[in-house]
């Protein structure tokens, strides 16, 4: 147990699965994980019903804000499947910013961001719920982003006139997804959890006892 009590957990979110423990639809949860969580343990962001890959639970409520709303961006990484072949001149938009459609209709150019044309990662396994036409063109792609406006990278792909197949978070900052498995549970210490994250002011500050 570390010392200020909270638990935090690194997960491989699996395909067609949303990043909560309660909704009012029929759609799989993360409860149904095979993992016993502690009460209290929420989701760190999200990952979106059809995403992939690294979400972050944790008991602490701390960690949102310290994460998403620090004046100190955070870099996320994905991998990123999309129809049809992507050269270097599209990538190089990528890379500069494009024009998406972002909340309440209003056009925003993304920041500038590392993205990369890779080859297919060996370790991926196939979908069984939604099978890929993957003898068809497509490219495989690494995007890093500081910002996360809804569905960004999706919509990224679609300013560059390439349809998003298949979108899987790597990392956020040093911590890595790695080799665990679709719906895997890996549970970390505090300490390194945030010295991953790149997060330093994370605990909470003591409490001043007043004078006698």
């Amino acid at each position: 147990m570390n010392e200020s009590g909270h638990r935090y957990f690194v997960i491989n979110k699996p395909y067609n699965m949303v990043s909560q423990f309660i909704s009012p639809d029929k759609v799989r949860l993360l409860g149904d994980l095979d993992f016993d969580f502690p009460e209290g343990t929420h989701a760190v962001g999200r990952l979106d019903n059809n995403s992939e890959g690294l979400l972050l639970l944790t008991t602490n409520k701390r960690v949102t804000r310290l994460l998403f709303e620090s004046e100190q961006p955070h870099k996320r990484t994905y991998l990123v499947m999309v129809k049809n072949i992507v050269t270097q001149e599209t990538i190089e938009k990528l890379r500069q910013g494009v024009t998406i459609r972002i909340k309440g209709g209003v056009d925003w150019v993304t920041t500038p961001c590392e993205a990369e044309i890779v080859e297919k990662p060996a370790y991926m396994l196939p979908r069984i719920h939604h099978p890929l036409k993957e003898f068809l063109p497509h490219s495989w792609l690494r995007i890093t982003l500081t910002e996360g406006k809804f569905h960004q990278v999706r919509k990224m792909t679609a300013a560059i006139h390439h349809h998003c197949d298949r979108l899987i978070r790597e990392s956020i900052e040093d911590l890595q997804l790695g080799d665990l498995p679709p719906g895997g549970v890996r549970e970390m210490e505090e300490t390194e959890f945030f010295r991953l994250l790149k997060i330093e002011n994370w605990q909470p500050e003591a409490s001043i006892l007043p004078q006698e």
